[in-house]
């Protein structure tokens, strides 16, 4: 396995201080340590080119797990193998194998031009002359940036940006890359030429680990799901897996040719939202009632105009995880 992590756990130290003026004045004198558990016992393993997507609310431990991960951070306990290496004990050999794109975080330089911070790069890595330029035209080449790679970076709009960061992470050809929130606050377009990005050096062998709150970024990118929450993780598989999370429930989009009957209940159906009379959106448990007998009992109340149903949204599945993690 490319990577492996075993019981991986890290423990903050603080210190609580009081709330009123002489509370805080004693905390001067004796401060009362605190232990906040940020991870508690992490683990799994990745192969090589998979693609993961690294999921939790705020404060679930996964920039924590990305630093340990990445050699930034010390652990409290647990082991971890990437490429071979320890990460916060061999850095200078393990940082020349990876890469890493942070979305509110920059590795270029304000006044240079992206080219210009290519090629210090290049020196900082002993990237090969030739190994160089054919990574940086595929990859320019890749982004449509060949041309805007030689404008001031502070002249690039966001979107224009973030692909030259992703050039400047990738330049020398690292196996694992971590990405966080690496589309947030870019348009429709630059998120495309991002994912598109990412899906080439996917299918060349690089192993992503993705953080993101985007959604969408995850169901286009992310083949397998890992949740983690409170510090441990609490989903672990194939995103076909944990889109059957909930079992066979659809998401249904009506219009009727009548006011919804408002007094019809069944245990079947949950309405979510009623637009107007006519316009009803509802979330449908097909091993509770077959499609064809509850189309026709919509039919017989208010009559169909209309019907649309999708699968429910990720964001729903991962918040009920959320949610029932909090109530066991």
């Amino acid at each position: 396995m490319m990577i492996q992590v075993q019981n991986l756990m890290k423990t903050y130290e603080s210190f609580e201080r009081g709330h009123t003026f002489l509370e805080a004045l004693k905390s001067m004198v004796v401060r009362k340590k605190k232990l906040v558990e940020a991870v508690k016992g992490v683990s799994f393993q990745a192969a090589e080119g998979e693609m993961i997507g690294f999921l939790g609310p705020n404060g679930a431990g996964k920039s924590t797990t990305l630093k340990m991960l990445s050699g930034v951070l010390e652990p409290s306990g647990g082991n971890v193998s990437i490429l071979g290496y320890v990460p916060w004990k061999e850095r200078k050999k393990y940082v020349a194998n990876i890469g890493a794109v942070f979305g509110q975080k920059s590795q270029l330089l304000w006044d240079v031009p992206p080219l210009d911070a290519f090629y210090m790069n290049k020196e900082i890595y002993n990237i090969p002359k030739e190994q160089f330029r054919e990574t940086l035209d595929e990859m320019t080449e890749l982004l449509q940036v060949t041309e805007l790679v030689r404008k001031p970076t502070r002249q690039l709009s966001l979107g224009e940006r973030m692909k030259c960061e992703f050039i400047m992470a990738m330049l020398h050809r690292p196996k694992v890359v971590f990405l966080d929130e690496p589309t947030i606050g870019l348009d429709v377009i630059a998120k495309e030429k991002i994912r598109g990005f990412v899906k080439e050096m996917n299918r060349q062998g690089v192993t992503f680990l993705l953080t993101t709150h985007d959604m969408e970024d995850v169901e286009r990118l992310a083949k397998r799901i890992i949740v983690i929450n409170h510090g441990e993780i609490v989903f672990d598989d194939q995103i076909e897996a944990l889109k059957q999370y909930l079992g066979a429930k659809k998401r249904v989009r009506l219009v009727t040719e009548r006011p919804w009957d408002s007094g019809w209940s069944h245990e079947a159906f949950t309405v979510i939202s009623s637009s107007a009379d006519t316009d009803t959106e509802l979330e449908l448990d097909l091993s509770r009632i077959k499609l064809i007998d509850f189309m026709a009992q919509v039919q017989q109340r208010s009559g169909i105009a209309d019907l649309c149903m999708e699968d429910i949204p990720i964001e729903s599945i991962i918040k009920a995880l959320y949610q029932q993690q909090a109530g066991d």
